[in-house]
């Protein structure tokens, strides 16, 4: 307990942005086309990195996007939520884990249609295509967060 606690005053003192191993990241829940294999994949990406995802498999994720106010332009083929945010998409896990730490002000991140290359749209032989992860707020404004 008192390493634990030297070590965590030791991250916060110099800086470190990794969170202790101990420190679980919170539960992605995962809403899903029934048959869409390519949101698996990108649950297995989140998986990968740490979090735990719940799927919820549906025939029909438009009424969770309409829900939660997912801009018509942003829209792909899942919805997740993690925390008071709402990810749309293929959001690369790296990214999930940082609005997780910094806390923006936005209602969520999207990486809109299905760029090859994305998180769980790798396919083999073919070559990633460049890609923004948009930040979007409650009102529906919308703004790069990174490109990938």
């Amino acid at each position: 307990m008192i390493r634990s606690l030297i070590a965590l005053t030791g991250a916060a003192v110099f800086g470190l942005t990794s969170l202790p191993a101990w420190a679980a990241l919170p539960t992605v829940t995962l809403y899903k086309n029934k048959q869409c294999e390519c949101c698996t994949a990108w649950a297995r990406h989140l998986e990968a990195a740490g979090f735990t995802v719940k799927t919820v498999p549906m025939n029909d994720v438009t009424p969770v996007k309409d829900r939660l106010g997912v801009p018509q332009k942003l829209r792909a083929c899942h919805t997740a939520q993690v925390g008071a945010y709402t990810l749309e998409g293929h959001v690369p896990a790296d990214l999930v884990a940082k609005v997780l730490k910094d806390t923006p002000r936005i209602a969520g991140l999207a990486t809109p249609g299905m760029p090859i290359g994305s998180p769980g749209m790798e396919a083999p032989g073919a070559k990633p295509q460049p890609y923004s992860v948009m930040a979007y707020t409650r009102s529906g404004s919308a703004s790069v967060y990174a490109k990938r």
